[in-house]
Formats: C-alpha cells, structure tokens, sequence
C-alpha cells in the first residue's frame, strides 16, 4: 500500500549538487591556500618588473655607444639617441619605468629606470642605473 500523497509511478528527480555549507568549505580552503602562495608571488612579479628596468637600460648603453663613436661625446638627450620611451601606466600603457640619463659629457654617462609603481607596497619605488661600462646597479631596491 502507497502512503497518500505520494502517486504510485511518480520518479524521483533528484540532482546531484554541492550543499552550501560544503561551498563554503572549499572556498575557505582556496583563500588560505592564496595567503600562503601570494607573498611567493610578489618576489617574482617585483623581479619581472625589474628585467624591464634592465633590458630598457641595456638598450640605453647600446644606443649611447653609437653616438659617441659618432660624436665623441656622450648625450643627456633621449631624443639625440632615437629612444623612445614606451607609454608607463599612468598614460595608458604597459611600461612601470621611466627611463631619464641623469649625467653625461666626453668621459661618460649615467642612465636611471625608476619605477613609477611600488611593487610590494613599501612605500620604495625601485631605480636602476647604467653607466658607460655597462655597469649595470639598484641603485633603490624595492
């Protein structure tokens, strides 16, 4: 015998699924496993950040050293070395570096990359410098 609301032929449409409370598990599960992975995570975005202080740089001293064979001298003028600087973040586009030479004359010169973001949020913007001997410095770790 059949208990009274329930038809004799009527199926069961059950679907399987994931209660709330077991939602909210992994989801407390997942943002532990983000505290513990981020600050792995800043060192190499901050070191990604700084090959792009390093390559611009590199590039600076390459077009540095063609203008002096050419004029014997070195220049503080981007322009005279046909760099340009590629649009930072502030303006719309992808470069965290703002590339300057701070010192040049007939002996030499010295290029700076410094930062316009601040990677981990310390309050320190990263600089890099480059000289006529390649030498390549952080001069302001970040």
């Amino acid at each position: 015998m059949c208990p009274k609301n329930v038809k004799p032929n009527a199926k069961k449409n059950h679907l399987a699924a994931f209660t709330l409370t077991e939602l909210l598990v992994v989801l407390v599960i997942i943002g532990i496993l983000v505290l513990i992975a981020l600050p792995n995570f800043t060192g190499v975005v901050g070191q990604a950040h700084t090959q792009e202080a390093k390559i611009q740089l590199r590039q600076i001293h390459q077009l540095q050293k063609s203008y002096f064979l050419a004029n014997t001298k070195y220049t503080l003028h981007l322009h005279e070395l046909h760099f340009i600087q590629e649009k930072l973040q502030t303006e719309g586009g992808t470069a965290k570096y703002v590339i300057t030479v701070t010192d040049a004359g007939p002996n030499g010169y010295t290029a700076e990359a410094r930062a316009i973001a601040d990677f981990d949020q310390d309050g320190v913007f990263n600089v890099w410098q480059i000289n006529q001997n390649m030498e390549l410095t952080e001069t302001v770790p970040d």
